[in-house]
């Protein structure tokens, strides 16, 4: 079957195609809109479709929408309950609900010629198991957990695949969300909701956890499956903090607090599950399963033997987890997402093409890879833009902005060229096989989904990924799978002596990822950055701001 699944009502809208069980493309709507998020998850824009995601994803195969068998929308109206019956305060949810119904109608306009009787509402929570159940590596019989915000009525699943089904066991009802307690300490601390929650995981490292006591009153589990998480008092707890404002170790505290008692009702429901499944493996999806700290003590603490974690694990996983679980219920065999490089990407004749009518300086180096190792060994910053975009918020090595790690002084720099808060840390990259050496934790880690204390003999020679709790979210590079990434990483330690690059993703705050041509040479002339290495072109600071001969070749 042919199905195009749909993420919409709330935030990060995306699309993603599968074919007879196998995922063929995948993106979000910001990377061509170029509007972070897509869109803000509120009511107001819950009509508002991926229709430039869809629109690629269908010509990347060479179909029409009436080439189409099935579209999958990635929420349920009619398993909806009135907000005010779940004890939210959403009086304009009932838009939601509105919206959702009409989705079918909605994309017959943005997708001319689709059929809307083949729309097909899957239940938000399910779409997102079955992106961590279906797309996981080797998973086979398995357990999967979702937490996030909301979903129709619940915040939360557990469920256990069995063959190429998934079967429900426990979801948390409404208005109990650790999301939405999440979303609202982020907004308390003067962050944007919905948006910046790796922030607040960020600032939890600068503190300690001393209202960890008064927090387990509102954020604990019941020991059935599920949780309470509602109703903490953030303003008896720190004040708080405006957008523009320093943040002060209150601040710091309450966040570390929050990480805590996030952790600690993960640890239980993880246990709960494995008791009812007995399974190996663990899949995680949902906004909740990009807080990388906490997947990594249920890795370390929990009773499963390995954890996957879904890379786009918010609620743009949901078009590909849609789409995967109709596969699966009308007889076609899910296959494992092939990886986070699913989106967009151009031939070398038409990066070529598109720096010269840019009238762009250019070279074509007899290796891009060993060119870029040396700008960085140099200390120079490189933007590296190469293959296909990455699904989901990290850059693994297709969008991507790179460093020596070597210098203590590039975590400031980085983030000032991204014009980013200085707590935030930078993450490194490292061969597959060096990984073991330097840093301990899950292994192998190629999505970036996990931290990992950093062995102290490297902490001194690798400063500006060591964050300042000593960890560092890391990203394993696997030769067969990237073969231009680690051939950089290589031709940098044969430079340098250190198997490790920081790799950062490719945008500036407030902006999504580079996706395309132009967002490359935008970001590159409008930041301090030394190398744009583009395909096998190479594109220097210098040069582009002399205006040498753009007809280079």
């Amino acid at each position: 079957m042919r199905i195009l699944g749909i993420n919409a009502l709330f935030h990060d809208p995306a699309a993603a195609l599968v074919i007879d069980g196998r995922t063929v493309a995948a993106a979000e709507e910001e990377r061509f809109s170029r509007r972070k998020h897509g869109k803000r998850p509120v009511p107001f824009s819950a009509w508002e479709l991926p229709e430039k995601a869809a629109a690629w994803c269908l010509g990347r195969a060479g179909l029409r929408p009436q080439d189409l068998d099935a579209v999958v929308y990635s929420y349920d109206p009619d398993l909806a309950r009135p907000a005010e019956a779940m004890g939210l305060d959403d009086p304009w949810d009932h838009l939601r609900q509105t919206y959702a119904r009409e989705a079918p109608g909605f994309l017959k306009t943005a997708l001319p010629g689709l059929d809307p009787g083949i729309v097909r509402f899957v239940p938000h929570h399910m779409a997102h198991a079955a992106s961590g159940a279906f797309a996981a590596p080797d998973a086979g019989d398995s357990s999967v957990l979702v937490l996030d915000g909301r979903g129709e009525r619940a915040s939360h699943l557990a469920a256990r695949r069995v063959g190429d089904r998934l079967e429900p066991l426990y979801a948390q009802e409404l208005p109990h969300s650790l999301g939405l307690v999440y979303e609202d300490l982020t907004e308390h601390l003067g962050f944007l909701r919905s948006s910046d929650e790796f922030k607040v995981m960020a600032l939890a490292s600068h503190g300690r956890p001393r209202m960890l006591a008064e927090l387990r009153r509102h954020v604990y589990p019941t020991g059935d499956g599920g949780f309470h998480a509602t109703g903490v008092p953030w303003h008896e707890l720190c004040p708080p903090r405006g957008p523009d404002e320093p943040w002060t170790q209150d601040h710091a505290d309450v966040a570390a607090s929050a990480q805590a008692v996030l952790e600690e009702t993960l640890l239980d429901l993880v246990r709960w599950l494995h008791g009812r499944t007995h399974h190996d493996v663990l899949t995680l999806a949902g906004g909740v399963a990009l807080n990388c700290v906490a997947n990594s003590r249920i890795a370390r603490e929990g009773p499963f033997s390995r954890v996957w974690v879904q890379p786009a694990a918010g609620d743009a996983g949901t078009a590909l987890g849609g789409a995967l679980l109709l596969a699966a219920g009308q007889g076609d065999e899910p296959e494992p997402m092939p990886g986070a490089d699913l989106g967009r990407d151009w031939s070398d004749a038409e990066l070529g093409a598109w720096l010269k009518t840019a009238a762009v300086p250019f070279e074509r180096p007899a290796d891009i890879a060993r060119t870029v190792a040396e700008t960085l060994a140099d200390n120079g910053i490189v933007a590296w833009f190469q293959g296909r975009s990455e699904y989901g918020p990290r850059a693994l090595g297709h969008r991507s902005l790179l460093a020596h790690p070597g210098h203590a002084g590039n975590l400031e720099r980085l983030n000032d060229v991204k014009g980013r808060e200085q707590f935030r840390p930078v993450a490194p990259m490292v061969l597959a096989d060096r990984a073991s050496e330097v840093f301990d934790g899950p292994l192998p880690s190629p999505f970036m989904l996990f931290v990992h204390d950093v062995a102290e003999a490297w902490r001194d020679r690798i400063p500006a990924v060591v964050h300042v709790d000593g960890t560092a979210r890391i990203q394993t590079v696997d030769p067969a799978k990237e073969p231009l990434v680690a051939r950089m990483l290589g031709e940098f330690e044969r430079l340098t002596g250190l198997p490790v690059v920081v790799n950062t993703s490719l945008n500036t705050a407030g902006r999504p990822m580079v996706d395309d041509p132009r967002d490359a040479l935008e970001c590159f002339g409008s930041s301090p950055v030394d190398l744009l290495a583009i395909g096998p072109y190479a594109v220097r600071r210098g040069d582009f701001f002399r205006g040498a001969d753009a007809r280079s070749t």
